[in-house]
């Protein structure tokens, strides 16, 4: 039997500290949103993400890939959203196959009232902590980290 290759101290200390920020930060934001407006951080994502669409307007399965969400999972929430009047469903209009997620104006209204609060909350944990080199080299090692894990994800296009 071969001896596991372990991890080196600095690697155990980058792995425990991805680890830690992968835990704690959604957890942070979560709260944050759900005393701003009971919602997770994963409904504000969507919400996001179909705010900064074109006619504020995706298929589902382009919404899936943006959020890094199975549609199943997506599909739940988005019938959630659609209950409290912030996004609506429909079939497109070229192949009826496809489902469309459409922000309607309340949820615009939501997503531009949830904002601004919302960043400072990013650059509260994250961002204030760091300097331009730092955010640099996150982004750079977020876009090599998210391409070995999703080749094709939205976010390296």
């Amino acid at each position: 039997m071969t001896e596991p290759k372990w991890l080196s101290p600095v690697e155990r200390e980058a792995w425990l500290a991805l680890l830690s920020v992968t835990t704690l930060l959604p957890a942070a934001l979560d709260s944050d949103l759900q005393v701003q407006a009971k919602i997770t951080l994963f409904d504000y994502d969507v919400l996001a993400m179909l705010s900064e669409a074109p006619e504020r307007t995706l298929p589902m399965s382009e919404l899936a890939s943006r959020t890094s969400a199975s549609l199943s999972r997506l599909s739940h929430v988005v019938k959630k959203l659609e209950a409290r009047g912030w996004v609506e469903r429909s079939r497109s209009e070229t192949d009826a196959r496809v489902t469309i997620a459409k922000l309607t104006e309340d949820g615009w209204g939501m997503i531009t009232q949830l904002a601004p609060d919302h960043v400072a909350s990013v650059r509260q944990y994250i961002f204030n902590g760091l300097d331009e080199h730092d955010v640099a080299e996150l982004a750079r090692i977020g876009r090599k980290l998210t391409a070995r894990l999703d080749p094709e994800n939205w976010i390296l296009r």
